[in-house]
């Protein structure tokens, strides 16, 4: 599932391909993606409107419009699983997931979803909880100190609680234990202030790290990307190599310390860690 970095990055390429780009008509495929909206709102709501901005929320996509002469608009994305979102010449044949289609003029806003759990959206309940962003001046050591007071789950499962840390999903939480060096069933609510320094420097630094990975490769968003998304992608088409540390190396060695990697399952969720490095 692409997380934060992988949609920042996604943001960054689609901004500049959106912006001043009017809405001409809305198409919807599979109205399940629209979910609570339907075909007819979001047609009424989108058509005749303007690119304003394009932003990212934790893991959302955020597409700002200019005003169609009472109110500016937004809508939100979200990948879900399977989802991707790219613009293609608006003659060109469609994917066969398509699941909605903005008409842009001479071109095509495309959302595809093989397994339809992605969302394209005017429903923006689902920001009013999310927490902090990772660079947010409010997410401090004492934040997470804070927001673990008492709670028995494990850190790893705790990390992917949106209220905590907006963005941070499965693959990316392992990465932050790992150079953390803290265990993954570790209880977050025994953590200590040099702990959660440490955690809260790894979640900046890592996730920082991804996305600048990120944008140096270059990508087709509409063919796709095989493989661990982009901050993880295959040498042999890129030319970068993939940068994780523990996640997907299951049996190999740690780049610390040569123990082999490890892997359990938390909340139906793979984790991977250092059995050595990782002690605390």
């Amino acid at each position: 599932m692409p997380e934060l970095p992988e949609v920042e990055v996604l943001v960054r390429h689609l901004a500049p391909r959106l912006v001043g780009k009017r809405i001409e008509g809305v198409r919807v495929l599979h109205p399940k993606l629209l979910r609570p909206n339907t075909p007819s709102e979001l047609a009424q709501a989108l058509v005749g409107r303007v690119f304003e901005s394009v932003s990212r929320r934790a893991k959302y996509l955020l597409f700002h419009l200019t005003p169609d002469g009472s109110s500016k608009c937004l809508f939100v994305g979200h990948l879900g699983m399977t989802g991707r979102m790219f613009l293609q010449p608006r003659d060109s044949q469609l994917p066969r997931h398509t699941g909605v289609i903005l008409d842009l003029s001479n071109e095509a806003f495309v959302f595809e979803d093989p397994r339809r759990f992605g969302r394209l959206q005017l429903d923006t309940t689902s920001l009013s909880t999310l927490g902090p962003e990772p660079w947010d001046d409010k997410l401090t050591p004492k934040w997470l100190i804070d927001r673990f007071l008492g709670c028995r789950q494990s850190i790893k499962v705790k990390l992917l609680d949106q209220t905590v840390v907006a963005g941070i999903g499965n693959i990316y939480a392992s990465e932050i234990l790992h150079r953390s060096r803290i265990s993954p069933v570790h209880p977050s609510g025994t953590l200590n202030l040099h702990q959660c320094s440490q955690l809260h420097q790894s979640i900046q630094s890592i996730l920082t790290e991804a996305i600048l990975t990120g944008t140096r490769i270059p990508l087709d968003f509409a063919r796709g990307i095989e493989g661990l998304f982009y901050f993880g992608t295959d040498s042999a088409t890129t030319g970068y190599e993939e940068r994780f540390s523990v996640y997907g190396r299951l049996g190999m060695p740690c780049l610390q310390c040569g123990t082999s990697i490890q892997k359990i399952v938390q909340s139906a969720r793979s984790t991977y860690y250092c059995p050595t490095c990782q002690l605390g």
